[in-house]
């Protein structure tokens, strides 16, 4: 086997087009990592944060975009068990998704659960991973409970969307057409709120007030988020697609008792990850196993044109979950 491979690579800070197919040296796998042959790549907006020089990769990772994939262990490095070679696998990686192999901890690995694809595999260790820390560990979540999330019809939405529900919470979204607020509801929303036309404020305050957020938009959302809680309510930040910077009259946390915390993923340690891995493996995947919750597909490209996958997610044309094929069937 030739110890190199295909990937697509950053070639500078930039638009999708400077995503460029390159050839790289098949990593090797380190202490408690192994090596997989990736058939397909999730796309994630970190992926296209980091392609435009926002988001740079943690030290010792990969520079090469692509935070999930699935497909086939070939190698298996010093101090793991539990995995053999030929064991197919979905995983969260610190980088290099992109490329036909990848090196990532074992302990970020995940079976792939019973009768699912690599290809729709491909699509859960990112949002599901983001989705459990923070709406269930972080935010607390509690059956009963109302829910709101943000950019539902997106990936992290339509995973959190289905969990929320299954886990018995009343669930709202957020969404930009009215297709996508369809979709929302399709998959367990029991409100989907189509934010050009609609006020979520004044829809949730209707409502009691929810008692969870979870919001990846940030900017100008947060006042807003904060008047959508209830009382005793909590706000969970995964992203600022808007900008970080903002004025907010920190009276009304005090006063209604609020809770506002969030988190990212790939800055946490190995062994937070691991962690998480260990909480998905026991409390979700018996419900993708059983079919109760599933992977919500947009739509597929080839590697050679992550620049499309870019594009798309960009637009925000997608519902679900894109997704590149690497060497898949």
């Amino acid at each position: 086997m030739t110890d190199i491979m295909r990937a697509v690579e950053i070639s500078e800070p930039g638009a999708p087009g400077v995503l460029k197919l390159t050839k790289r040296p098949i990593p090797q796998p380190g202490n408690g990592q192994v090596v997989f042959r990736v058939a397909w790549a999730g796309v994630n907006r970190a992926d296209a944060m980091q392609r435009a020089g926002l988001y740079a990769p943690p030290a010792g990772a990969s520079d090469l975009p692509g935070l999930e994939a699935a497909g086939e262990i070939t190698a298996i490095g010093p101090g793991v068990t539990g995995w053999s070679v030929g064991d197919k696998v979905c995983a969260l990686l610190p980088g290099g998704g992109y490329a036909e192999f990848v090196a990532t901890p074992a302990a970020h690995c995940l079976p792939i659960p019973y009768g699912m694809d690599l290809k729709h595999a491909a699509c859960l260790p990112e949002t599901c991973f983001t989705v459990f820390s923070n709406v269930f560990s972080r935010g607390a979540l509690q059956g009963g409970e109302r829910f709101l999330v943000h950019g539902g019809a997106g990936g992290i939405g339509t995973t959190a969307i289905q969990l929320a529900h299954v886990f018995g919470a009343r669930v709202f979204a957020t969404a930009g057409s009215d297709e996508k607020c369809k979709a929302c509801v399709r998959l367990g929303a029991e409100r989907a709120i189509n934010y050009h036309s609609e006020d979520f404020v004044e829809i949730l305050q209707g409502e009691g007030g929810a008692n969870l957020i979870l919001d990846m938009v940030g900017g100008d959302y947060l006042p807003r988020n904060v008047a959508a809680l209830a009382d005793d309510g909590r706000l969970v930040q995964i992203a600022m697609l808007k900008g970080s910077e903002i004025k907010l009259n920190f009276a009304q946390v005090m006063f209604r008792r609020l809770t506002i915390t969030g988190s990212t993923l790939r800055p946490q340690s190995d062994l937070a990850k691991a962690r998480i891995a260990t909480d998905l493996l026991d409390s979700v995947w018996p419900l993708f196993n059983e079919g109760r919750v599933g992977t919500i597909l947009d739509r597929a490209f080839d590697l050679a044109d992550a620049a499309k996958a870019h594009a798309r997610l960009e637009a925000s044309e997608h519902i679900g979950k894109i997704v590149l094929k690497v060497s898949g069937e």
